[in-house]
């Protein structure tokens, strides 16, 4: 179950996740899941969860197995990197986001582990990208209701089976009574 804060009250945190609302024109976060994965002074940044893209990662990057995973264009920002995901507090300089899931560390310990097959799909996830933000920038857009900021659990965030919008859907009709219509709103709301 989501748990969900109310936006007007909401003091975004590294873990949390952005949902945005259902109207949002934007290529890149129109019914997107966000995880942020650090909010300070100095700005915020974070991943799209379910903007996947037809490619696999030894497409991408050489010298990696081909996966049973998909890649997510984590956002506008620096998108001609990779970035990544894990569920392994054992990779060196490893950054947790959240309880159990961690971001970055050694890539020539994950492409070895990957390579020797006891890292598995199901416990790393890439992302070409990143979303960010500057100081201050994300409060605003909580407080202009752009987003809803809750909390999922570890294995949505690892997930990349659903689809790009049901994922969102799923996630906005859990945080409770009264978010079921916003998710079964049409993306146009000339056609609500």
């Amino acid at each position: 179950m989501i748990r969900f804060t109310p936006s007007n009250q909401a003091s975004p945190r590294a873990g949390n996740v952005l949902l945005s609302e259902p109207f949002l024109d934007d290529p890149y976060f129109g019914r997107k899941v966000v995880l942020l994965c650090e909010h300070n002074e100095e700005g915020s940044f974070g991943f799209v969860l379910n903007n996947f893209v037809d490619i696999d990662v030894d497409e991408v990057m050489d010298d990696l197995p081909k996966l049973n995973t998909r890649i997510s264009v984590g956002g506008p920002v620096k998108n001609g990197n990779l970035y990544y995901l894990h569920t392994r507090a054992d990779i060196a300089e490893s950054i947790e986001v959240v309880d159990g899931v961690y971001m970055g560390g050694d890539f020539d310990q994950i492409r070895d582990l990957l390579l020797g097959g006891s890292l598995t799909s199901s416990e790393i996830r890439f992302f070409i990208g990143y979303s960010g933000w500057s100081p201050a920038q994300l409060e605003d857009e909580i407080r202009s209701r752009s987003w809803f900021v809750a909390d999922v659990e570890r294995q949505d965030i690892m997930r990349t089976d659903e689809e790009n919008e049901s994922f969102w859907k799923r996630l906005i009709s859990s945080m409770g009574d009264g978010f079921t219509h916003i998710a079964n709103a049409p993306s146009d709301p000339s056609l609500n």
